[in-house]
This record gives C-alpha cells, sequence and structure tokens, in this order.
C-alpha cells in the first residue's frame, strides 16, 4: 500500500485497532475489532463514527450571483438547483453528453456559497469538470484543509448535541455551520446509511479531538468500510463505479426522483443539461433496463458480475451489488435487468458457480430508513 494515500487520521484508526485496506485510493479502515457484523448491527442499534475523509469537498462562490451559479450548475446537471433553499442539501447527478452518470454527489446552498462533496474515486475528474465549466462563474476552492466525519444511528443525534447543541433542530437534508472548539464545523443531517445521522467536516487540526470527543460517549463506536458497505447496500443505495457509472442513465439506474419536475419535460427549466435526449427520452418511454432489488432465495450471498438470467434462460443483466444483510438475516442484491423482467416479486435465475439458483426481484430499501423527517 505505498502508493496510497493516507487519511489525517491514519495513526488514530491504527490505535483504534482498524484494519487499514486500499479503497478509491487510499488507505482506509475496513473493520476495527468488533468486526464487520457487530459493527453493522451497533450503528442500527446506537451510533457509529466513521471517517470519510477520503471524499472530495469543494466550495463554489459566485463572481456573479447565486441564481447565475445555480443556473450553471443545472447546466452539468438534471437536477433543480435553483429551487434548493438556503440551509438545505441536494443529491445530485453530473451526467455526460451521452446521459451517463458521471459522478453522484451531494451539494449544499449555504446562502453565500454552494458547498459539494463528491466521490474519492472521481474528485479529481470532478474538480476539472468544474473547473472548464464554472470558472466564468465561480471561485472554485477545494477543500484540501478539512476531514470528513460521519456519525449515524438512531442515537446519532443525543451523541453529536452534547458537544454541538445545534443539532437538535436540524432536519434530514438541513445544512448548517457552527463554530466549535473543533473550529468551524459544517454539518449536513444526512449520510450513506439509511439511518438518521451526520455528516461533519471539520478543519484537519480539529479532526482527531472530536473524533475522541465522539467515541468516548455512550453508545458510539467506530465504524469501517465494510459495515458501511453493507448498511448502503441495506438502504438500496447506490455505490458510484458498480452500481453507477458513465454507462448508466439516472433512469435505468432508478434515480428518477433525483429529477425535479422543474427539469423534466414541461418544467420550468426543462433539459439543458449534459444528455438530456436520452434522459427525457427514457423518462418518456421507459429504459430498456433498470436497476433492482435482488432477494437470492437460500443463504449463499452473490456478488457483484454474477450473471441474471429469465427463468427461461434469457441473459437479463447482471448484479452489481451484492452480499449477506444483518439486519434482514439474508442475502440481498442489486442489478440491472431488462426492463420487461424488472417488476417486483419477478422470479429471475442467477450463475453462481456453475449453477442457476433462483431469485427474486425485490423493493428497495431492504431495511426501513429513518431518516429525521
Amino acid at each position: 500500500m505505498t502508493d496510497l494515500l493516507r487519511l489525517p487520521l491514519h495513526e488514530f484508526h491504527q490505535e483504534l485497532g482498524g484494519k487499514m485496506v486500499p479503497f478509491a485510493g487510499y488507505e482506509m479502515p475496513v473493520q476495527y475489532p468488533a468486526g464487520v457484523m457487530a459493527e453493522h448491527l451497533h450503528v442500527r442499534a446506537a451510533a457509529g463514527l466513521f471517517d470519510v475523509s477520503h471524499m472530495g469537498q469543494v466550495v463554489l462562490r459566485p463572481k456573479g450571483s447565486m441564481e447565475e451559479l445555480g443556473l450553471a450548475l443545472e447546466r452539468l446537471m438534471p437536477v433543480d438547483v435553483l429551487g434548493l433553499a438556503e440551509g438545505r442539501q441536494r443529491y445530485g447527478l453530473f451526467t455526460s453528453e451521452t446521459g451517463g452518470i458521471l459522478d453522484d454527489l451531494m451539494f449544499a446552498n449555504r446562502g453565500s456559497d454552494y458547498l459539494l462533496v463528491v466521490n474519492a474515486a472521481r474528485k479529481a475528474h470532478d474538480f476539472a469538470h468544474l473547473g472548464a465549466h464554472l470558472g466564468d462563474v465561480a471561485e472554485i476552492d477545494i477543500q484540501t484543509g478539512r476531514a470528513l466525519l460521519a456519525l449515524q444511528g438512531p442515537q446519532a443525534g443525543a451523541a453529536l448535541a452534547v458537544l454541538v447543541p445545534d443539532v437538535t433542530a436540524m432536519r434530514f437534508m438541513d445544512v448548517a455551520s457552527v463554530d466549535t472548539v473543533f473550529g468551524q464545523v459544517w454539518i449536513s443531517r444526512s449520510g450513506y446509511t439509511g439511518e438518521d445521522g451526520f455528516e461533519i467536516s471539520v478543519p484537519v487540526g480539529g479532526a482527531q479531538d472530536l473524533a475522541r470527543a465522539l467515541l468516548v460517549l455512550e453508545g458510539v463506536a467506530p465504524i469501517g468500510l465494510g459495515a458501511r458497505d453493507s448498511l448502503r447496500l441495506e438502504a438500496g443505495l447506490c455505490l458510484y463505479g458498480h452500481d453507477i457509472d458513465e454507462t448508466t442513465s439516472p433512469v435505468e439506474a432508478d434515480l428518477t426522483w433525483a429529477i425535479q419536475k422543474a427539469r423534466r419535460a414541461g418544467g420550468a427549466r426543462a433539459g439543458g443539461f449534459p444528455g438530456e435526449a436520452r434522459i427525457l427520452a427514457e423518462l418518456a418511454d421507459g429504459p430498456s433496463r433498470k436497476r433492482v432489488g435482488l432477494r437470492p432465495e437460500g443463504r449463499a450471498p452473490m456478488r457483484e458480475g454474477v450473471a441474471l438470467f429469465a427463468t427461461d434462460g434469457t441473459p437479463l443483466g447482471a448484479i452489481t451489488s451484492g452480499g449477506f444483510g444483518p439486519s434482514v438475516q439474508a442475502p440481498i442484491a442489486m442489478g440491472y435487468v431488462a426492463n420487461a423482467f424488472a417488476t417486483d416479486g419477478t422470479a429471475l435465475e442467477a450463475e453462481l458457480r456453475g449453477k442457476k439458483l433462483p431469485v427474486v426481484v425485490a423493493a428497495t430499501p431492504f431495511h426501513p430508513t429513518r431518516y429525521k423527517r
């Protein structure tokens, strides 16, 4: 792992007994001594602390007005940026000219700027993309001096409120900037587990003190990448480079909820984003394939790359994410199938180690989400 980047809290993870593995160009803790299963269930029951400092953070400050910058952002993604109120965050998608997904991200309207959080494996691409398309309307400030922590689980709100009382009033997808003893922290009530929780951007100099202060609180434990992946899979959330990429459109990926009415045909600002011809056509007529939830029958987990077939043997697609769901005590997966076979309850087959095994198309999330509305 000599060529990998290290998180600001690398030594802290080693102190906690974290097992470090390569991920998105970084050394990341995949688990701690408790193990992936225990960590997963702990997040569902209490609160888990994740280090997600590998993600890209960038602030876009308008050279003119916020409206002008918002319109420029809308030329990069099929999302209603202008309709996002100050103090709120939204899920976004950078699309290509052919309608594929360049990256998925979170963006927040902070009144005088937009804060974007993008995927680690795509951040170099995204920063260049922003520079090429927004350089005339925005100052692009890549945040190299901040760490990013995520506190997730039903006890996350009570725990973080001990250190930052202001978070009590926050709702799902609210954002706030708060001055603390750890420096100015940027907090969103959001996450990647399906649970209530927060993502906390903190100056690197205060990150370890914040992490230590959280981990001494009742119910808070360190959680690694392994449980992060199984939690997001149970929540039916996509992982870039696996469930979505430049070959998949937002409609195929079943992310149409992220394309607001204003950007659709007949909307106030319909189209005008890369790939609009394909994306608007698929919204109107349906895609040829679709991402679906899958429940393998039996106990054998089915992982990425497993081929999917109709019961008559017709090839349909493949699994993109899969594993065992600790909270549902069963194997779960997601993948793409021809649209005619994408209805919940459809019986399929998957080829595992040379054998065709039964799989059923199932609704996601596999585990109920518990966001604070």
